[in-house]
């Protein structure tokens, strides 16, 4: 017998109170699972449950299940521990029928079941402070390209019409409506009037605090996904208007992958490419981050760059990257929020003479980009002031009309309908 293909409890017989610590990426369908087959006849106030097991499905469960005997729901090993004389009981659980009907109302009522999509970040190329507006945000003109450094998020349908579930791999990312993938959801309900809610497990890759924007692609990719599940009910133009509602640079990601915005990002110009796409770049973000409120108090703008912002943008177009044209208005405030950001450019700058076009920090911070080469210089690797530094190659990334964003080397995003679910079982 396969055990892989089973759900494992460890029960723990001791004196504790009753309670559930699942991994994060099943928290609530293991929730239902265990809560509604042990909770009133096998469970005690003695009892404490983990469940093992992750990156399960709706669909999973039922393949799993219809391969077996169903009438053996549970399968026991009993050991003892020598020190402490306390017996462990294995469980192996071969989920109910009600979890596999579930499953197959979900698949009856939806042509869509479960979908993958990549959440890439982006990068400024430049970022030019033009004023403070009335309503104290600032306009900017800038440069946005999606890269491929990315996140992947999963969503699946949830027969439950009530809410919205989220879990990820990560700990300090809200799991609420704090959260920019639960208020795009929410969002795109109030607009449509879509009943769709959703499962979601957001695998983290893009760090916090970066000046990259992934909170800002997550919310973006989830729009997207929300569109999908209900066929189509927004245009992309639609879905980038709403999406300004969410954060002023989530409506970049439904360009193309590069664009000239404006406004307080909000406004977005479609541009050709201007850099070639296989452009290798390096990303070092320190461990610590910056405000983006505490780096806007400390912006001048009579001490910022004066060049026109389409001077830029056309000579980069023109001749391509140089380091006289990686402008960005926030460097100064950012490297007084956080000193050792200064210092950090400027020894990639030095280190890598000849390796990189460009050096030059991301957004508001933290990250600082080498553009022309994928590998940081050696002392980043070398110096302890760095050991927990995020390092990442990456390269620039466009996206093809009406499809979303695809991680490098792969083809297609992975859109499964139940047919396609006979044959994936994650």
């Amino acid at each position: 017998m396969n055990l892989g293909t089973f759900f494992f409890f460890s029960l723990q017989i001791q004196d504790l109170p009753y309670s559930f610590a699942p991994m994060a990426s099943t928290q609530f369908l293991c929730q239902h699972l265990l809560f509604s087959s042990f909770g009133t006849n096998g469970s005690t106030p003695n009892t404490l449950l983990s469940c093992k097991k992750s990156n399960l499905s709706l669909s999973s469960f039922r393949h799993r299940s219809s391969s077996f005997d169903r009438k053996a729901q549970n399968r026991r090993a009993t050991a003892s521990d020598s020190k402490t004389g306390r017996r462990q009981v294995e469980i192996v659980y071969d989920p109910d029928e009600r979890i596999n009907r579930l499953a197959d109302e979900v698949d009856k009522n939806t042509s869509l079941s479960r979908l993958s999509l990549f959440s890439p970040c982006k990068i400024n190329v430049f970022l030019r402070i033009t004023r403070k507006r009335e309503d104290g945000f600032h306009d900017l003109a800038s440069l946005f390209h999606v890269i491929s450094l990315g996140d992947m998020i999963k969503f699946s349908q949830s027969p439950m019409k009530s809410k919205d579930r989220l879990s990820t791999n990560v700990p300090g990312v809200p799991l609420d409506d704090k959260n920019l993938i639960i208020k795009a959801l929410n969002l795109y309900r109030k607009k449509t009037g879509s009943d769709n809610f959703f499962w979601i497990h957001l695998d983290k890759k893009v760090p916090t605090g970066a000046g990259l924007g992934g909170g800002s692609s997550n919310a973006a990719t989830a729009l997207w996904a929300a569109n999908q599940f209900s066929g189509g009910l927004a245009t992309e133009k639609e879905l980038q208007e709403w999406s300004g509602e969410i954060g002023s640079d989530v409506p970049f990601f439904f360009s193309h992958g590069a664009a000239y915005c404006t406004g307080r990002g909000e406004v977005v110009e479609d541009i050709p490419p201007p850099i070639p796409l296989d452009m290798p770049m390096v990303l070092i973000k320190p461990q610590q981050a910056c405000p983006t409120g505490e780096v806007y108090k400390r912006l001048r703008l009579d001490q910022s760059s004066s060049v026109d912002p389409l001077t830029l943008l056309e000579k980069i177009t023109q001749m391509g990257i140089s380091q006289d044209v990686c402008i960005n208005d926030l460097e100064p405030p950012a490297f007084e929020v956080l000193p050792s950001l200064k210092l950090l450019k400027k020894r990639v700058l030095a280190a890598g003479r000849g390796q990189y076009d460009a050096v030059f920090m991301s957004g508001s911070g933290s990250s600082i980009v080498g553009i022309g080469s994928p590998e940081p210089p050696q002392f980043v690797y070398d110096d302890d002031e760095y050991k927990d530094a995020f390092v990442s190659e990456a390269r620039f990334l466009t996206r093809r009309e009406n499809q979303w964003y695809t991680e490098l080397n792969s083809t297609t995003s992975s859109f499964e309908s139940p047919a396609d679910l006979s044959q994936t079982v994650e």
